[in-house]
């Protein structure tokens, strides 16, 4: 840090508006006078060091996508900057910040106070870009996050007004944050995010301008950009909650910066940045527990006007949907790498699934975007909207990019973070956004979001099982009723269909209130071995048509019905480095593939399970295992354990690859069969290389590993054809004591059923 003294002309020209505080004009511009600025400035940070951190972090849901650097400090009025004396009486405190080549410079104040009548602003060197006026309700705790002012530069103002001469109050910067990865200018920032992102006001997303007016773009830490939303209670009172993702911030609340409506007035990228507002300051409300579902929900607390956001920031509270049910679409709004929002959409069902390292099962949404859209490195936190305009969720990671649309995102569910099992106040949704413990499971926007008399949704219950291959002769499905309306339900009729089959009917009778739900179990069916879709559409509510359509039909996948099939069952416990594994699932002959999974997400420090099942006939399959790296499921590194996988059935294991054997290099192959088909074993077993021997040469151990479970007889010969070992085994792994035997070159023959394979080996 060094400190300058600059010679600076404060005038009345080039002020243009202010972005965050009350407006107005900074004091300095109001008196013509040559002040000495001292300079504060700071070295440029290893930008190649930084940029190696971002390439770890970016993505992966461990923390706000980054775009500056913190230089702590501790400026203020009494050890920093100049005095100056005014006119009028009063005197104004300036300071110029310099961060050495910064792209933008942001301030960050602690332990300050502003007494009535005093102002504080900040602002470009030039005053095309002013900040302030603040006072003394725009601070928390003493605290201050200020917005990004472009350039390397940035000059703070602190009136002291002739009546508070002994009344000074205190300004404290404590940290300057060097932009390194934002754009040299608010014009050049836009369209800083990948090419394929929509803009929000694009025709696609004008049914959602509620929605866009809830969205906003924060800054926590005082370095990263997230994303996130105002979020309703069922109190409708405009209490500034803002849902977005944990991992956002854990700290530094009273820092946190809140933009709104920076965006595009068309869809295209405008030439000149669009106006926005900001606030600043906040309070932690609840946050679920690391590796759970990654929910961080907050309350503005900074800038206030009764208590809300100020109206003429046009707020808009998004309601929710705490039920878990399927929507049949989702959109999200957000603000990729930090540019102006964007909008997101998945044109399909969202699918319920467990993933980001999550320790809870069913703790996501996985989306995959249609309509050549995607999220980036600044959207996490970002809403994820159901068909209905209700948040039900908050983007922890994902991989999807311009580059990689077909990669999926994953979204913390609210359903999960509710009101979790043992949750405190502090780890729920539930004690914030229902202070009427009202029980409702969903509740519309605030303030102008209104909703139909009659309005029912059909979705599928938590018991949902008509999906892939179905084990057994009976199905039983579960489906839920959602009153979206505002009038009581009483009935409904449901009519539905197992194509190929018949249409059969299903009379509910109840009372359900505005907000609740209830699941209704249909009757037993048995079908015979086949291919099966089933379609379920709600007929009439009340005895009356349903004043929305949109939301009554549920058009399942095709589903298999298997009357005599097995249930399999895959473990694969992941190394840290899950984005290198993939697994494909054969038959006998490997000419078709059944099932597909990976690659999945990096974690350092959590290790992640996946748990797949398989309804498969009699017959032998051939699991195989791919590590795009060459290490398989080894460790190593950072990473601090090794994976394993297992395949069972009824409790049976078929084949494994133990932590032991974690090393299979770029490829594993696992036969397994079911029923009687173990005939077909010994040629699978053979063709994928069912024995592997180390360590070579062997010194006093040697190893042998199958890729086949079952009894192996195993012969070890010496060069000259002499037989020293004979033995049998039916484990995975067959372990031998070779000290005994003296050196030089040895063949081991591994026989199953009628096949033979011979390895080589040499004893030192």
């Amino acid at each position: 840090m060094k400190i300058f003294t600059v010679l600076s002309l404060l005038c009345l020209t080039f002020v243009v508006y202010s972005q965050q505080g009350d407006g107005g004009i900074p004091v300095s511009s109001k008196f013509a006078f040559e002040p000495e600025l001292s300079r504060i400035s700071f070295p440029q940070p290893d930008l190649v060091a930084l940029a190696a951190e971002d390439q770890q972090m970016d993505g992966k849901g461990l923390g706000p996508w980054r775009f500056g650097y913190v230089n702590t400090c501790n400026l203020n009025t009494s050890n920093s900057g100049s005095w100056f004396g005014l006119p009028n009486g009063g005197k104004i405190w300036l300071l110029e910040v310099h961060c050495e080549n910064a792209l933008t410079v942001n301030l960050t104040l602690q332990n300050s106070s502003i007494p009535e009548g005093n102002l504080l602003y900040a602002y470009h060197p030039n005053k095309s870009f002013v900040l302030g006026q603040f006072t003394q309700r725009h601070l928390v705790e003493g605290a201050l996050g200020m917005e990004l002012v472009e350039g390397s530069r940035t000059i703070i103002e602190y009136y002291v007004a002739p009546e508070n001469l002994n009344n000074i109050g205190q300004i404290e910067i404590g940290s300057v944050t060097h932009g390194y990865r934002t754009a040299a200018d608010y014009n050049r920032a836009l369209g800083d995010s990948g090419s394929c992102n929509m803009n929000v006001n694009c025709p696609d997303g004008q049914p959602y301008q509620n929605q866009r007016n809830a969205a906003l773009m924060l800054v926590s830490g005082s370095s990263g950009f997230c994303s996130g939303s105002l979020i309703n209670n069922t109190a409708n009172d405009g209490k500034p909650y803002v849902l977005t993702a944990r991992h956002c911030g854990s700290s530094g609340f009273q820092n946190w910066i809140f933009r709104f409506n920076w965006q595009a007035t068309a869809c295209t990228n405008p030439s000149s940045s669009p106006t926005f507002q900001s606030l600043s300051g906040s309070v932690n409300r609840a946050g679920s527990l690391n590796n759970t579902f990654d929910m961080r929900l907050v309350e503005i607390t900074g800038g206030l006007q009764n208590g809300t956001v100020p109206a003429t920031y046009n707020p808009f509270f998004a309601g929710w949907d705490n039920s878990g049910s399927i929507p049949a679409s989702t959109y999200c709004i957000h603000h990729p790498s930090g540019d102006i929002k964007k909008i997101a959409f998945d044109d399909n069902p969202a699918v319920i699934s467990q993933d980001m390292g999550s320790t809870v099962a069913n703790s996501v949404w996985q989306v995959v975007w249609d309509r050549n859209t995607t999220t980036e490195g600044g959207s996490s936190g970002s809403p994820l909207f159901d068909n209905m305009g209700r948040i039900i969720g908050q983007l922890w990671g994902g991989g999807a990019s311009c580059q990689n649309l077909s990669s999926p995102d994953w979204y913390g569910r609210v359903s999960m973070s509710w009101n979790p099992a043992g949750s405190t106040n502090a780890q729920q949704l539930k004690f914030w956004l229902d202070p009427d413990n009202s029980g409702v499971s969903f509740i519309n926007g605030y303030p102008n979001d209104n909703a139909l008399a009659l309005d029912a949704s059909l979705a599928q219950g938590d018991n949902w099982t008509l999906t892939g291959n179905i084990c057994g002769t009976n199905v039983t499905p579960s489906l839920k009723i959602t009153n979206l309306g505002t009038t009581t339900l009483t009935s409904a009729t449901i009519s539905y269909t197992y194509t190929p089959g018949g249409t059969q009917q299903f009379n509910w009778s109840g009372s359900l209130t505005p907000g609740q739900s209830t699941t209704v179990t249909l009757p037993n069916q048995t079908l015979v071995s086949g291919n099966y879709t089933f379609v379920a559409i709600i007929v009439n509510v009340n005895g009356q048509s349903d004043e929305n359509a949109n939301n009554n039909q549920i058009n399942n996948a095709p589903f298999t019905m298997i009357t005599n099939g097995y249930a399999v069952n895959m473990n694969l416990v992941l190394d840290c480095y899950g984005s290198e594994i993939t697994w494909r699932l054969l038959n006998q002959n490997q000419t078709q593939v059944l099932s597909t999974g990976g690659p999945y997400t990096d974690n350092l420090t959590n290790q992640i399970t996946i748990n797949q099942n398989w309804c498969l006939q009699e017959a032998c399959y051939l699991l195989e295992v791919n590590d795009s790296y060459g290490d398989g499921l080894s460790g190593g590194g950072q990473c601090v354990f090794d994976g394993s996988l297992q395949i069972t059935e009824s409790g049976s294991v078929l084949n494994e690859i133990t932590s032991a054997q974690a090393d299979f290099n770029n490829q594993k192959k696992l036969p397994f069969c079911l029923g009687e088909a173990t005939n077909s074993l010994e040629s699978i077993a053979i063709e994928s290389l069912a024995v592997t021997l180390h360590p070579n040469p062997a010194d006093d151990e040697l190893t042998l590993d199958f890729n086949l479970i079952g009894k192996k007889s195993i012969q070890v010969f010496t060069s000259q054809g002499a037989l020293v070992i004979n033995a049998e085994d039916s484990n995975n792994q067959w372990n031998y004591n070779t000290s005994s035997l003296s050196q030089g070159l040895y063949f081991v023959v591994v026989a199953v059923g009628g096949h033979k394979q011979t390895l080589k080996f040499v004893k030192r």
